[in-house]
């Protein structure tokens, strides 16, 4: 399997300083700017006065190495704002052009690409976080993702690609990173093989995959990778930018059955082709010796490597303050075999800790969220996105702030998801609630408002979309979150049992506040 190197990514970086240059001197617009920055994982913000730069973090690792990188240029540029994605990667905001062309340049050096992170081209593989340390999983899927990501690479300049392409690794029915219904997902099996699913997504017009394939062997995986891209290339709606994505073809083709018939004809064409495919991995071991026992906390777990501990972060809106990144970078350098993992919640795991190490990392990360609720999801909102309709992260932070003053308890609120508009980019279709950024007219006047969702589910084989409830004034959702909490909390039950036991209650609730 041949790799692109970061020369060969360099040669990339002058026309993006050209093209940036005339951008900020008003001789580019933006729409045409869009067009040309995605491939380099670079957009420019709302306004077009700051740009925004996507790290890639094949698998959502973040190695002691790389995140000295990000640090670094966090200090040396003195960027301000950042965000963990729900793609595993690193977003830095409101960068000036000396800052994204550097910081894009510089990344490379670090093993840290940005080409293909915006626009027609694979985006960054994702995999289940805490894959090689978690008790429960079927196997390590983590070296199946980076050989993946490194193949996928070679798709960044290929012809009609979708308008995204999301590859994912799933190490257990949790599946948390979505695997049964991305473009492409990977889900491990008790057997260590894996299932395939094709053709999902969130968004317009979600779709759940198509399994089009059960138990393959690990080492096979790139052939179901190039299979997927020539399905789309025959099949694909790439003259239409709105249907421009693999979900589609399930509707275009004429059904699921029609869609895994379509795509399985590829698949042996790729094997018919006689192109070598197969790739070996071997799983790093982690070999730590333990120290001490870690503090009692609902953010600290246990890994299968006995002694050995995981740390939960998860900074208020996926937002950590770049300070205290940099702090959590420095502390880290000193620990043998710690590294970040990124969630698809937002979430960052510190892995592979001593108990001594577990209690410095917990204290260095105490001003994440505190409770379940606090771990919710947001974009990063239409203050600073382009395409974005409502501010998420605005929200988040009321809905927050009353839930604290009202005193909810934990537990009775569950982790609640929200997208600035219908992309999805907030997940709002998977989480128990969400909320979808819109506008409600009042007395004919346009209103800032969500539109609600209840009941989604992520977990492999109870999968479902979230069901649209209706519309509510942005201003009354932090009191509808503290109502429902109030009402849990009453109960004495969690919010997951409470909404199990009584089906109806949630969207009793919920109509309170629902606008006509």
């Amino acid at each position: 399997m041949k790799t692109i190197d970061a020369s060969t990514w360099k040669k990339e970086i002058p026309a993006f300083r050209e093209k940036t240059a005339a951008f900020y001197a008003g001789e580019v617009d933006k729409g045409a700017y869009k067009g040309f920055s995605g491939f380099y994982g670079s957009y420019a913000q709302k306004g077009g006065k700051a740009s925004m730069l996507r790290l890639r973090m094949t698998a959502g690792c973040v190695t002691k190495e790389k995140m000295a990188f990000v640090a670094d240029a966090i200090r040396r540029y003195q960027v301000k704002t950042m965000h963990f994605t729900t793609c595993e990667t690193i977003q830095l905001h409101d960068l000036n052009q000396d800052q994204v062309c550097g910081i894009m340049e510089e990344a490379l050096d670090a093993g840290i690409v940005t080409m293909g992170g915006g626009g027609d081209f694979p985006r960054n593989v994702m995999c289940s976080p805490l894959s090689g340390v978690e008790k429960d999983e079927y196997f390590d899927v983590l070296p199946w993702a980076k050989a993946a990501g490194e193949y996928l690479m070679n798709f960044i300049k290929a012809e009609k690609m979708p308008r995204k392409l999301k590859v994912c690794f799933s190490n257990s029915p949790e599946n948390v990173p979505h695997a049964t219904y991305r473009d492409l997902g990977f889900a491990a099996r008790e057997d260590g093989k894996f299932d395939v699913y094709s053709a999902g997504g969130l968004g317009n017009n979600p779709r759940f995959g198509v399994k089009v394939a059960e138990g393959i062997e690990p080492e096979k995986i790139l052939y179901y990778i190039k299979a997927m891209w020539l399905t789309f290339r025959a099949y694909g709606n790439y003259e239409n930018r709105g249907k421009a994505r693999t979900r589609y073809m399930q509707e275009a083709l004429g059904g699921a059955e029609a869609y895994r018939k379509a795509y399985l004809e590829k698949l042996d064409e790729v094997f018919a082709s006689g192109e070598d495919l197969d790739i070996s991995v071997t799983p790093e071991e982690v070999t730590k010796a333990p120290c001490g026992e870690a503090p009692k906390s609902w953010r600290v777990m246990e890994q299968k490597q006995t002694g050995l501990y995981t740390v939960s972060w998860h900074p208020i809106g996926g937002k950590p303050a770049p300070d205290e990144f940099c702090a959590l970078s420095d502390l880290l350098q000193t620990m043998e075999g710690a590294e970040i993992r990124l969630a698809p919640d937002e979430t960052a795991y510190i892995i592979n800790l001593t108990g001594e190490e577990a209690a410095k990392v917990l204290e260095a990360t105490e001003n994440g969220a505190r409770t379940l609720f606090e771990t919710s999801v947001s974009c990063i909102g239409a203050s600073i996105c382009q395409v974005g309709v409502r501010d998420s992260q605005a929200l988040l932070e009321a809905c927050i702030k009353a839930v604290r003053n009202a005193a909810i308890p934990d537990g009775a609120l569950p982790q609640i998801h929200i997208s600035g508009c219908p992309s999805s980019c907030g997940t709002h279709q998977t989480g128990a609630i969400g909320f979808r950024g819109g506008v409600k007219m009042v007395d004919k006047a346009a209103k800032p408002a969500f539109v609600l969702y209840v009941n989604g589910e992520e977990k492999q084989g109870k999968e479902a979309m979230g069901r649209e409830l209706g519309t509510m004034l942005e201003e009354n959702i932090p009191e509808f979150l503290v109502t429902l909490g109030e009402a849990v909390a009453e109960s004495g039950k969690d919010f997951y049992t409470w909404n199990r036991s009584n089906p109806m209650a949630l969207e009793k609730v919920a109509s309170l506040y629902l606008s006509n």
